[in-house]
């Protein structure tokens, strides 16, 4: 094996083993904005993979909807209800060992569902080419409004966390 493919190889696990730190910062960490951080580099992590995996269509949309929109929404929601850093929110889990129980029984039930799935590989599916044209004919025609409905429910999250800030802001007299 050459040495590039090795060290191509070695950053990809690298570049995994960010993203699961990143990840475990994102629901262990109890500053909910360093939460949103950790996702966000998570996210960027991700697109580096696809990078890597010559997915580069799939890199720029996951940089440009989940970095920037999605991990932009929250970080402003946090921004502006102050009161969720507040020392009155409870910021641990009494619920640690049902989730851990939890965990390990998907993981175990998602390894043997791997291990025994076939994974067959035929050569036409190996040679099989999906342009960029036409995943952006696709998204802009048949599966334009999936995306219409994700932009609606973004709009309302947004609205929904002013309607709650300002509920719990007192009002100032002029």
């Amino acid at each position: 094996m050459p040495i590039l493919e090795i060290a191509a190889k070695y950053t990809t696990y690298a570049v995994m083993a960010v993203i699961l730190v990143f990840a475990l910062g994102v629901v262990t960490l109890r500053n909910l904005f360093h939460c949103a951080l950790c996702l966000a580099a998570a996210l960027i992590g991700t697109a580096v993979l696809y990078v890597v995996l010559q997915a580069e269509y799939l890199a720029a949309i996951q940089i440009l909807l989940y970095v920037g929109a999605v991990v932009t929404l929250v970080i402003f929601a946090i921004m502006l209800t102050e009161h969720l850093a507040g020392k009155t929110v409870r910021q641990n889990n009494s619920q640690s060992l049902p989730a851990i129980a939890g965990l390990l029984g998907f993981v175990s039930l998602l390894t043997a569902l791997i291990l025994k799935t076939p994974w067959p590989v035929t050569p036409t599916a190996l040679q099989a080419k999906v342009l960029v044209m036409g995943l952006g004919k696709a998204l802009m025609g048949d599966y334009v409004f999936p995306f219409e409905v994700i932009s609606i429910v973004l709009i309302a999250a947004l609205i929904g966390t002013v309607v709650i800030a300002k509920k719990d802001q007192p009002e100032e007299k002029a």
